[in-house]
């Protein structure tokens, strides 16, 4: 049965309607008077479990390499992990204007729910409501000054957070995030497909655990089968594709709090590439 219509069409994902209104549209929020946020960028995944954290933080810490004013909001409310991999863990303190985010060692400035937290690994069980409000007061009520490039790391899937973060925020473009398995190609589709439906541009793919290296031969190993990122990507007309390979020091540096002493070896620059070429457009 159909939904009943509320009205409230900014919230609403159905495209289509007959009574949506084009005075009720989605409308994106402002910052805060200290901030000054160029462009922001969504890095999304149909589903969890596939590396969309750590393709957060690698573009974050690509983008500063390359001097760039990087900063990382972490939408993913109850499993938040960019503080961690940042070897983020001071409390956060505030002024008349508002939140001061925290900064990375590279000065990478991050904003998470786990840096308002006693313990770190204390739940955060809310509803939907409460989720996303935190999300727009990450976004309003942060001081996060002068900003190039904002990634904000998604939570997996198309939840209420996505429609949030799309129709709150000035959203240039998303990155979509994938694992060489059909079962997660077919679910990247759906964040692809929503994406399109809302006009954000989809700039890039990354297909993370795509070959595993052997250190003694150098041969690559397909642990999850043969890569598909090419294919789904033409698929669903994105312009950019990297690999990334399974490596043990992603979760060495990870859990040490030093992601940003990754060296991507180039593997990423086609979507950064990209990345910069929406944002210009964006910026026209």
């Amino acid at each position: 049965m159909a939904e009943e219509c509320t009205h409230e069409c900014s919230s609403c994902g159905v495209s289509g309607c007959g009574d949506r209104t084009a005075e009720a549209g989605p409308s994106t929020l402002a910052p805060n008077k200290r901030s000054n946020v160029k462009h922001v960028i969504g890095v999304v995944s149909g589903k969890g479990g596939v590396g969309k954290s750590l393709v957060t933080s690698l573009l974050a810490a690509e983008m500063n390499k390359r001097g760039h004013k990087v900063a990382i909001l972490d939408a993913d409310i109850t499993g938040p992990s960019i503080p961690k991999s940042f070897g983020v863990d001071a409390r956060l303190t505030a002024d008349a204007d508002g939140i001061n985010p925290a900064k990375s060692a590279s000065g990478i400035e991050v904003m998470s729910v786990n840096l308002m937290l006693p313990e770190g690994d204390m739940p955060v069980a809310w509803r939907g409501p409460v989720v996303t409000g935190a999300i727009k007061q990450f976004w309003q009520e942060v001081n996060w000054g002068d900003v190039d490039y904002m990634f904000v790391d998604m939570p997996p899937g198309t939840s209420d957070v996505f429609l949030t973060v799309f129709q709150s925020l000035p959203v240039d473009g998303i990155v979509t995030v994938s694992a060489p398995q059909e079962l997660v190609a077919m679910i990247v589709g759906k964040a692809v497909n929503l994406a399109k439906s809302l006009e954000v541009p989809v700039v890039g793919l990354v297909e993370n655990m795509a070959y595993f290296k052997c250190d003694d031969c150098g041969k690559e190993h397909h642990i999850f089968g043969e890569p598909q990122g090419a294919a789904v990507a033409e698929k669903y007309g994105i312009p950019a594709v990297a690999t990334l390979p399974m490596d043990p020091s992603f979760a060495r540096l990870v859990d040490e709090g030093r992601v940003e002493a990754y060296n991507v070896e180039g593997a990423l620059d086609d979507i950064i590439a990209q990345v910069e070429k929406v944002s210009a457009e964006a910026a026209e």
